[in-house]
């Protein structure tokens, strides 16, 4: 259901409210899907809970909730409002300042300012992205978290003290254990580590969340994580990172919406989602190093710079039909 009203009346906004807000979670793999996001809620809390920082969970419905209200509260005249589109950043937003900042008031109301910011950026932002037919992806989410993690650095009210301390990149161990329950558990962490999750069950709970509303999403997503994986694995990068998941989740997106989402189905869009997603490893390792001087995380910064690159060619070849 699609709400193309320019104004919807407040009864229309309470009918409607709880299916945009359960597509916004979904939205942030680009699942218009009440299913999906209520299985990525299931999987949130799951991991967030055995991780013992509730606050990501409990984040992430704030940061989904102001964000989806602001859109109907500015009147924005966007018909995919109701599909979730106001809704995803915000949820990206209350799942990242939980977890980089101190579990403060202050934190809280900082979620509600910048969740409620993602939904104007993006309107904005659109605006300029539109005229090279490109989305706006998650970067609304990182451009105003990367705003509020940094002011953190001078803001005692939300202490950043799960933040990297800004140093110098030094060579670190590339020690990894590479037994095959291993390598399954940080292949499901690259996907659990969309929302900022280290948990290889959540991983496995996105996975069917995907597979309800998407085969082919869900196959990206496992193949994305899988190459990812594999690429920084060979290039021998940090041992502690790789079984985190952190090379991962960006990876996971640029091959969900290169494979699964803005490209055709033909093989050769599908060798090129894959040199997206390798793409995407070295650009996660590069930002890495770029941010390390400033103690900030990359969030999934290195996803939106590796799809505008794989779609602005706008190669015939692997363009939809219809445009």
């Amino acid at each position: 259901m699609t709400n193309t009203a320019a104004n919807p009346t407040p009864s229309q906004i309470i009918k409607e409210f709880p299916l945009t807000f359960f597509r916004g979670i979904g939205q942030v793999m680009f699942q218009d899907s009440i299913w999906t996001g209520i299985f990525f809620t299931i999987g949130i809390f799951w991991g967030a809970y055995a991780s013992h920082t509730p606050a990501v969970a409990w984040g992430m419905l704030l940061g989904t909730f102001v964000s989806t209200l602001a859109g109907y509260l500015m009147g924005l005249k966007d018909s995919n409002g109701s599909q979730g589109l106001w809704g995803f950043n915000g949820c990206l937003v209350g799942c990242a300042l939980p977890t980089f900042l101190g579990n403060t008031i202050w934190m809280w109301l900082a979620i509600i300012f910048c969740s409620a910011m993602t939904t104007w950026v993006r309107s904005g932002l659109d605006n300029v992205w539109g005229k090279w037919n490109l989305s706006t992806f998650t970067f609304p989410f990182v451009l105003c978290t990367w705003f509020f993690l940094l002011a953190a650095r001078a803001m005692h009210g939300m202490p950043p003290v799960e933040e990297s301390a800004p140093a110098f990149p030094v060579e670190g161990s590339t020690a990894l254990s590479l037994g095959f329950v291993d390598l399954v558990i940080y292949w499901l962490k690259g996907i659990s580590q969309v929302f900022l999750i280290n948990s290889w069950v959540t991983g496995a709970i996105f996975l069917v969340g995907l597979a309800v509303s998407s085969w082919r999403a869900a196959l990206w997503c496992a193949i994305s994580s899988a190459v990812a994986l594999l690429v920084i694995i060979l290039w021998q990068g940090p041992g502690a990172d790789i079984a985190a998941g952190l090379y991962g989740f960006s990876a996971v997106l640029t091959g969900i919406a290169l494979g699964a989402t803005f490209c055709n189905y033909s093989w050769k869009a599908a060798v090129w989602a894959v040199l997206g997603v390798i793409a995407t490893v070295f650009i996660q390792a590069a930002m890495n190093i770029f941010f390390a001087p400033i103690g900030l995380a990359t969030l999934t910064g290195p996803f939106c710079i590796a799809t505008w690159l794989f779609l602005l060619p706008a190669y015939p070849w692997f363009m939809p039909k219809s445009n």
